[in-house]
Protein backbone atom coordinates (compact mmCIF):
# COMPACT_ATOMS: atom_id res chain seq x y z
CA UNK A 1 0.00 0.00 0.00
CA UNK A 2 1.42 3.34 -0.86
CA UNK A 3 1.54 6.59 1.51
CA UNK A 4 -1.92 7.46 2.86
CA UNK A 5 -1.95 11.28 1.10
CA UNK A 6 -5.91 11.63 0.43
CA UNK A 7 -8.57 10.17 2.77
CA UNK A 8 -12.32 9.37 1.62
CA UNK A 9 -14.38 10.16 4.18
CA UNK A 10 -17.97 8.60 3.55
CA UNK A 11 -20.55 10.31 5.65
CA UNK A 12 -20.62 13.45 7.66
CA UNK A 13 -22.80 13.23 10.08
CA UNK A 14 -20.74 13.55 13.96
CA UNK A 15 -17.99 10.58 13.42
CA UNK A 16 -17.62 11.83 9.90
CA UNK A 17 -16.82 15.64 10.56
CA UNK A 18 -14.68 14.55 13.67
CA UNK A 19 -12.55 12.24 10.92
CA UNK A 20 -12.47 15.22 8.53
CA UNK A 21 -11.22 17.25 11.25
CA UNK A 22 -8.45 15.08 12.71
CA UNK A 23 -6.93 15.14 9.45
CA UNK A 24 -6.94 18.38 8.08
CA UNK A 25 -5.21 19.22 11.31
CA UNK A 26 -2.30 16.57 10.02
CA UNK A 27 -2.15 17.73 6.73
CA UNK A 28 -4.16 15.40 4.89
CA UNK A 29 -5.91 15.51 1.96
CA UNK A 30 -10.01 14.95 2.66
CA UNK A 31 -12.49 13.92 0.08
CA UNK A 32 -15.91 14.57 1.93
CA UNK A 33 -18.95 12.69 0.95
CA UNK A 34 -22.18 13.37 1.79
CA UNK A 35 -25.91 12.57 -0.59
CA UNK A 36 -27.19 15.88 1.24
CA UNK A 37 -25.54 19.08 0.26
CA UNK A 38 -26.76 20.41 3.55
CA UNK A 39 -24.70 18.92 5.18
CA UNK A 40 -21.78 20.66 3.38
CA UNK A 41 -22.46 23.73 5.52
CA UNK A 42 -23.00 21.93 8.62
CA UNK A 43 -19.54 20.04 8.01
CA UNK A 44 -17.60 23.79 7.64
CA UNK A 45 -19.57 25.21 10.71
CA UNK A 46 -18.26 22.53 12.95
CA UNK A 47 -14.86 22.40 11.37
CA UNK A 48 -14.93 26.47 12.38
CA UNK A 49 -16.09 25.82 15.85
CA UNK A 50 -13.34 23.48 16.78
CA UNK A 51 -10.37 24.10 14.93
CA UNK A 52 -9.25 26.48 17.83
CA UNK A 53 -9.32 23.21 20.12
CA UNK A 54 -7.10 21.05 17.40
CA UNK A 55 -4.76 24.13 16.84
CA UNK A 56 -3.78 23.77 20.51
CA UNK A 57 -3.85 20.60 20.93
CA UNK A 58 -1.47 19.52 18.19
CA UNK A 59 0.22 22.70 17.80
CA UNK A 60 -0.87 23.80 14.80
CA UNK A 61 -0.47 27.31 13.55
CA UNK A 62 -2.58 27.22 10.95
CA UNK A 63 -4.54 24.29 9.13
CA UNK A 64 -5.36 24.29 5.36
CA UNK A 65 -9.03 23.80 4.67
CA UNK A 66 -8.52 23.69 0.93
CA UNK A 67 -7.14 20.21 1.58
CA UNK A 68 -10.71 19.53 2.46
CA UNK A 69 -12.85 18.81 -0.80
CA UNK A 70 -16.88 17.88 -0.83
CA UNK A 71 -18.71 15.03 -3.28
CA UNK A 72 -22.15 14.39 -4.04
CA UNK A 73 -20.99 11.19 -6.28
CA UNK A 74 -19.80 8.35 -4.37
CA UNK A 75 -17.66 7.16 -7.12
CA UNK A 76 -15.97 10.46 -7.75
CA UNK A 77 -15.23 10.47 -3.83
CA UNK A 78 -12.93 7.31 -3.39
CA UNK A 79 -11.82 6.82 -6.99
CA UNK A 80 -8.46 8.14 -6.26
CA UNK A 81 -8.57 7.76 -2.30
CA UNK A 82 -5.94 6.41 -0.47
CA UNK A 83 -7.81 5.25 2.45
CA UNK A 84 -11.56 5.16 2.47
CA UNK A 85 -13.21 5.90 6.12
CA UNK A 86 -16.73 4.82 6.00
CA UNK A 87 -19.17 6.83 8.46
CA UNK A 88 -22.82 5.60 7.96
CA UNK A 89 -24.94 4.62 10.58
CA UNK A 90 -25.00 1.55 11.96
CA UNK A 91 -26.95 -0.50 9.84
CA UNK A 92 -25.78 -4.48 8.55
CA UNK A 93 -27.58 -4.13 5.36
CA UNK A 94 -26.39 -0.27 5.05
CA UNK A 95 -23.14 -0.80 5.36
CA UNK A 96 -22.99 -3.74 3.70
CA UNK A 97 -24.16 -2.51 0.27
CA UNK A 98 -22.23 0.86 0.67
CA UNK A 99 -18.74 -1.31 1.14
CA UNK A 100 -19.41 -3.23 -1.46
CA UNK A 101 -20.02 -0.34 -3.93
CA UNK A 102 -17.23 1.51 -2.44
CA UNK A 103 -14.94 -1.57 -3.49
CA UNK A 104 -16.02 -1.21 -7.01
CA UNK A 105 -15.16 2.22 -7.34
CA UNK A 106 -11.47 2.48 -5.10
CA UNK A 107 -8.44 1.34 -6.02
CA UNK A 108 -8.19 -2.55 -5.86
CA UNK A 109 -5.65 -2.45 -2.78
CA UNK A 110 -6.89 0.95 -1.01
CA UNK A 111 -7.62 0.34 2.74
CA UNK A 112 -11.35 0.00 3.71
CA UNK A 113 -12.27 0.81 7.11
CA UNK A 114 -15.56 1.14 8.96
CA UNK A 115 -15.59 3.45 11.76
CA UNK A 116 -18.81 1.14 12.78
CA UNK A 117 -18.87 1.30 17.13
CA UNK A 118 -20.33 -2.36 17.53
CA UNK A 119 -20.73 -4.64 14.32
CA UNK A 120 -18.74 -7.45 13.29
CA UNK A 121 -16.32 -6.52 9.91
CA UNK A 122 -16.92 -10.42 8.84
CA UNK A 123 -20.20 -9.16 8.15
CA UNK A 124 -19.85 -5.45 6.85
CA UNK A 125 -17.23 -6.53 4.43
CA UNK A 126 -18.71 -9.60 2.97
CA UNK A 127 -19.83 -8.46 -0.06
CA UNK A 128 -16.62 -6.20 -0.58
CA UNK A 129 -14.11 -6.97 -3.30
CA UNK A 130 -10.79 -7.67 -1.82
CA UNK A 131 -12.16 -8.20 1.60
CA UNK A 132 -8.58 -9.30 3.08
CA UNK A 133 -8.27 -4.95 2.92
CA UNK A 134 -11.31 -4.32 4.85
CA UNK A 135 -10.97 -2.95 8.69
CA UNK A 136 -12.98 -1.60 11.75
CA UNK A 137 -11.25 1.51 12.67
CA UNK A 138 -13.68 2.77 15.58
CA UNK A 139 -13.43 6.20 17.41
CA UNK A 140 -14.36 7.90 20.04
CA UNK A 141 -16.04 11.03 20.03
CA UNK A 142 -14.73 13.81 19.78
CA UNK A 143 -12.95 12.30 17.53
CA UNK A 144 -10.50 15.04 16.11
CA UNK A 145 -9.54 15.47 20.38
CA UNK A 146 -9.57 11.77 21.70
CA UNK A 147 -6.33 9.55 20.71
CA UNK A 148 -7.91 5.78 21.11
CA UNK A 149 -9.11 4.28 17.88
CA UNK A 150 -10.26 0.20 18.11
CA UNK A 151 -8.78 -1.70 15.09
CA UNK A 152 -10.69 -4.58 14.59
CA UNK A 153 -10.01 -7.43 12.39
CA UNK A 154 -12.83 -9.65 10.33
CA UNK A 155 -11.88 -13.59 9.60
CA UNK A 156 -10.11 -12.72 5.89
CA UNK A 157 -8.48 -9.04 6.98
CA UNK A 158 -4.73 -9.40 6.38
CA UNK A 159 -1.75 -8.85 8.79
CA UNK A 160 -0.49 -6.14 5.61
CA UNK A 161 -3.78 -4.12 6.23
CA UNK A 162 -3.43 -4.11 10.17
CA UNK A 163 -0.26 -3.38 9.52
CA UNK A 164 -0.86 -0.30 7.28
CA UNK A 165 -3.91 1.15 9.51
CA UNK A 166 -1.61 1.08 12.73
CA UNK A 167 1.12 2.90 10.83
CA UNK A 168 -1.55 5.61 8.95
CA UNK A 169 -3.39 6.00 12.49
CA UNK A 170 -0.59 6.53 14.70
CA UNK A 171 0.45 9.18 12.24
CA UNK A 172 -2.28 10.76 12.98
CA UNK A 173 -1.91 11.34 16.45
CA UNK A 174 -3.67 8.44 17.44
CA UNK A 175 -3.47 5.53 19.67
CA UNK A 176 -4.66 2.23 17.99
CA UNK A 177 -5.69 -0.86 20.03
CA UNK A 178 -5.42 -4.09 17.90
CA UNK A 179 -8.50 -6.73 18.94
CA UNK A 180 -7.26 -10.05 18.51
CA UNK A 181 -10.08 -11.19 16.72
CA UNK A 182 -13.75 -9.77 15.76
CA UNK A 183 -16.17 -9.28 19.20
CA UNK A 184 -19.81 -7.73 18.52
CA UNK A 185 -19.33 -4.37 19.99
CA UNK A 186 -15.64 -4.29 20.62
CA UNK A 187 -13.88 -2.98 23.74
CA UNK A 188 -14.52 -0.13 24.77
CA UNK A 189 -18.02 0.29 24.56
CA UNK A 190 -19.02 -2.87 26.12
CA UNK A 191 -17.26 -1.64 28.85
CA UNK A 192 -19.59 1.54 28.46
CA UNK A 193 -22.55 -0.45 27.65
CA UNK A 194 -22.46 -2.31 30.76
CA UNK A 195 -22.37 1.31 32.54
CA UNK A 196 -25.14 2.73 30.79
CA UNK A 197 -27.53 -0.30 31.46
CA UNK A 198 -26.78 -0.15 34.95
CA UNK A 199 -27.74 3.83 35.33
CA UNK A 200 -30.85 2.86 33.35
CA UNK A 201 -31.84 0.61 35.92
CA UNK A 202 -30.80 2.90 38.93
CA UNK A 203 -32.90 5.96 37.08
CA UNK A 204 -35.77 3.45 36.04
CA UNK A 205 -36.40 2.21 39.85
CA UNK A 206 -36.05 5.90 41.31
CA UNK A 207 -32.53 5.48 43.23
CA UNK A 208 -31.02 8.43 41.62
CA UNK A 209 -30.99 11.39 39.23
CA UNK A 210 -28.78 11.56 35.89
CA UNK A 211 -27.13 14.76 37.39
CA UNK A 212 -26.34 12.70 40.57
CA UNK A 213 -25.11 9.52 38.40
CA UNK A 214 -22.78 11.68 36.17
CA UNK A 215 -21.67 13.23 39.27
CA UNK A 216 -20.77 9.43 41.15
CA UNK A 217 -18.20 8.99 37.81
CA UNK A 218 -17.36 12.82 37.25
CA UNK A 219 -15.96 12.97 40.77
CA UNK A 220 -14.99 9.75 41.60
CA UNK A 221 -13.82 7.36 39.35
CA UNK A 222 -14.05 8.98 36.41
CA UNK A 223 -10.91 11.43 37.91
CA UNK A 224 -9.03 8.29 37.70
CA UNK A 225 -10.08 6.83 34.48
CA UNK A 226 -8.38 9.58 32.52
CA UNK A 227 -4.78 8.06 33.69
CA UNK A 228 -6.07 4.77 34.94
CA UNK A 229 -8.33 1.92 33.83
CA UNK A 230 -9.98 -0.46 35.87
CA UNK A 231 -6.96 -3.14 36.28
CA UNK A 232 -4.48 -0.55 37.42
CA UNK A 233 -6.96 1.30 39.68
CA UNK A 234 -7.69 -1.99 41.44
CA UNK A 235 -4.56 -3.30 41.51
CA UNK A 236 -3.43 -0.34 43.51
CA UNK A 237 -6.39 -0.93 45.50
CA UNK A 238 -4.88 -3.97 46.99
CA UNK A 239 -2.02 -2.07 48.58
CA UNK A 240 1.56 -3.30 48.80
CA UNK A 241 0.03 -7.11 47.60
CA UNK A 242 -1.58 -4.96 44.18
CA UNK A 243 -4.23 -7.18 42.69
CA UNK A 244 -3.48 -10.38 44.37
CA UNK A 245 -5.09 -9.02 47.78
CA UNK A 246 -7.32 -7.22 45.75
CA UNK A 247 -9.38 -10.21 44.54
CA UNK A 248 -8.63 -11.84 48.15
CA UNK A 249 -10.69 -8.93 49.66
CA UNK A 250 -13.49 -8.02 47.38
CA UNK A 251 -13.49 -10.80 45.01
CA UNK A 252 -16.44 -12.39 47.04
CA UNK A 253 -18.50 -9.26 45.99
CA UNK A 254 -18.98 -10.60 42.73
CA UNK A 255 -21.40 -12.65 44.15
CA UNK A 256 -23.35 -10.21 45.79
CA UNK A 257 -26.23 -8.64 43.74
CA UNK A 258 -24.73 -5.56 42.84
CA UNK A 259 -25.53 -4.99 39.01
CA UNK A 260 -28.42 -5.80 36.68
CA UNK A 261 -26.53 -5.97 33.17
CA UNK A 262 -29.61 -7.29 31.32
CA UNK A 263 -31.30 -3.96 29.87
CA UNK A 264 -34.35 -2.27 31.19
CA UNK A 265 -37.16 -1.82 29.11
CA UNK A 266 -36.79 1.69 27.05
CA UNK A 267 -40.46 2.91 28.17
CA UNK A 268 -41.66 6.02 27.86
CA UNK A 269 -41.27 6.77 31.80
CA UNK A 270 -37.45 6.07 31.95
CA UNK A 271 -37.23 7.96 28.03
CA UNK A 272 -38.97 11.17 29.45
CA UNK A 273 -36.74 11.04 33.30
CA UNK A 274 -33.26 10.37 30.51
CA UNK A 275 -34.36 13.81 28.86
CA UNK A 276 -35.49 15.51 31.42
CA UNK A 277 -32.75 14.87 33.51
CA UNK A 278 -29.89 15.83 31.04
CA UNK A 279 -32.19 18.82 30.54
CA UNK A 280 -31.76 20.44 33.26
CA UNK A 281 -28.02 19.39 33.94
CA UNK A 282 -27.33 21.72 30.88
CA UNK A 283 -28.39 24.48 32.57
CA UNK A 284 -29.81 26.11 29.07
CA UNK A 285 -26.26 25.93 27.84
CA UNK A 286 -26.82 25.06 23.77
CA UNK A 287 -24.86 22.13 23.02
CA UNK A 288 -22.74 24.10 20.87
CA UNK A 289 -21.49 25.59 24.34
CA UNK A 290 -21.19 22.12 26.41
CA UNK A 291 -19.09 21.13 22.98
CA UNK A 292 -16.52 23.99 23.50
CA UNK A 293 -16.59 23.85 27.44
CA UNK A 294 -16.04 19.91 26.77
CA UNK A 295 -13.01 20.15 24.06
CA UNK A 296 -10.94 22.77 26.03
CA UNK A 297 -11.34 20.54 28.34
CA UNK A 298 -10.08 17.41 26.64
CA UNK A 299 -7.05 19.54 25.06
CA UNK A 300 -6.06 20.86 28.90
CA UNK A 301 -6.84 17.48 30.01
CA UNK A 302 -4.65 15.54 27.57
CA UNK A 303 -1.53 17.79 27.92
CA UNK A 304 -1.50 17.45 31.23
CA UNK A 305 -1.44 13.74 31.41
CA UNK A 306 1.70 13.43 29.02
CA UNK A 307 3.53 14.40 31.73
CA UNK A 308 2.12 11.39 33.71
CA UNK A 309 1.35 8.41 31.13
CA UNK A 310 4.69 8.11 30.11
CA UNK A 311 6.05 7.78 33.98
CA UNK A 312 3.64 4.54 33.60
CA UNK A 313 3.39 3.59 29.72
CA UNK A 314 7.39 3.41 29.49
Amino acid sequence: MSKIKKVAVIGTGVIGVGWTIRLLAHNVKVLAYDKNLIQRNILIQEIKRALPFVKKLFNKKKINLNNLKFFSSLESTVKDADLIQECAPENYKLKTQLISQISNYCKPEVLISSSSSGLLPSRIFSKCKNNKRGIIAHPFNPVYLLPLVEIVPGKKTSSKSLNAANKFYKSISMNPITLKKELPGYLSDRLQEALWREALHIINEGYASTEDLDRAIEDGPGLRYSLMGTFLTFHLAGGKAGMKHMLEQFGPALKLPWTKLKAPKLSKKLSERLISGTKKQAKGKSINQLSNIRDEYLVNLQNLRKKYENKIRK
